[in-house]
């Protein structure tokens, strides 16, 4: 790796800009800090969202596809989807066009940051959610549209359905290529990091072909890929696996979400489909502070993109009352992919530090009474002062 790679980054829309700013400061200390002035990074503006779609007429420019390609990795503030872009989400067509396919999300707890659960402090888990199949890949027909009808007669004649014509119709496709990558990639990082488990989670009783798939094809490849490394629960026991392995269970995705309020302890990574990754990771984050402390990286086999998970929030843009945190701590993420543990860890201990003392965005501030409230870019600096 070289001591000063490119790293592209796009600032994003709504509050985008004043998070990206003071992410980078802080990252930036991190790595100095960590080793001396001997690494640093070199950031290569790109565009994508609302602003290229007004200077290029494009939401997503070819150029800024090919230099996060060129790069290997990019860290990326919320996008807008401009109307009128041809586009039906732009984060989904730049997963789709990088091939990154796992949405990897990280959530723990930090000392001091208020929480509507009593316990959050019991909840650390990693969720690794399919990231380019599913119904963000589907196709969908409204309601009364000669398409619609088209394929709700095809199905109700050649395929013995039983749909009313004023239905809207939609197809969700999931691969057993798409879902095992996935789930390979979660056993990997949980085998890799000492992980307990990794549970599959799906809503196969009612999907059968589709959420039940997912779930067969996830225990083909502990059983088939990481025999020596994984048990199931119904070879063990008391639920637990022998030191040296990872158990490998299941749980439906309703009844999962009873399960991180009520045991949250019992799970350590998580793997999910599309959809019910894009549910669950946002109620994890809930129960820990918020989107504002939420970190992601999607990944492929050549690119990886970290992005902060929150949205554009256009109506607090401008207001210094945004949150850097999401972006800082997939900062982090991107450090320690980048293969420097030394500043990852240092960045996250200086965001843990300043949470602890309970200075806040406003954000977290509203629900801590007596913390010192940061604007934005203060709370960025004071970060980076940690960091260095």
């Amino acid at each position: 790796m070289s001591a000063a790679p490119e790293v592209v980054f796009l600032p994003g829309d709504g509050i985008g800009p004043e998070v990206m700013g003071p992410a980078q400061e802080a990252i930036d200390a991190a790595v100095r800090g960590a080793y001396g002035g001997t690494r640093q990074l070199r950031w290569r503006e790109a565009l994508a969202g609302q602003a290229a779609f007004s200077r290029t007429g494009s939401p997503l420019p070819p150029e800024t596809v090919d230099a996060i390609r060129a790069a290997g990795v990019a860290l990326k503030g919320p996008l807008t989807t401009p109307v009128g872009g041809g586009l039906r989400s732009l984060n989904v067509a730049l997963r789709q066009a990088l091939d990154l396919y796992a949405c990897v999300r990280p959530v723990r707890y930090f000392e001091g940051v208020p929480s509507p659960v009593r316990h959050p402090e019991r909840l650390n888990v990693v969720v690794f959610r399919e990231n380019t199949e599913d119904v963000y890949a589907g196709y969908e027909w409204r309601e009364g549209t000669p398409e619609a009808l088209r394929v709700i007669h095809f199905l109700n004649r050649e395929m013995g359905a039983a749909i009313a014509e004023d239905s809207g119709v939609g197809i969700k496709p999931m691969s057993v290529t798409g879902s095992k990558r996935l789930v390979r990639l979660a056993l990997r990082y949980a085998l890799a990091h000492g992980r307990r488990s990794v549970t599959l989670v799906h809503k196969g009783n009612i999907m059968k072909f589709t959420e039940g798939a997912f779930r067969e094809w996830g225990y083909e490849v502990a059983a088939r890929e990481f025999a020596e490394k994984t048990v199931t629960e119904a070879e063990v026991a008391n639920g637990g696996a022998p030191p040296g392995t990872v158990l490998v269970n299941d749980r439906i995705a309703d009844a999962m979400f009873q399960e991180i309020l009520l045991r949250p302890e019992r799970y350590d990574v998580l793997a999910l489909s599309n959809l019910n990754g894009d549910y669950i990771s946002d109620a994890l984050a809930a129960q820990v502070g918020g989107l504002g402390l939420a970190p992601g990286a999607n990944l492929g086999d050549r690119c990886a993109v970290f992005e902060a998970t929150h949205g554009t929030a256009p109506d607090i843009a401008g207001r210094g009352l945004a949150n850097p945190g999401s972006l800082i701590l997939s900062g982090a993420l991107m450090l320690g992919h980048l293969g420097w543990p030394e500043a990852a860890q240092r960045l996250e201990e200086a965001l843990a530090r300043v949470l602890g003392t309970r200075r806040f965005t406003a954000d977290l501030a509203a629900a801590a009474p007596g913390a010192e409230t940061l604007t934005t870019a203060a709370f960025g600096r004071t970060v980076a002062a940690e960091a260095a």
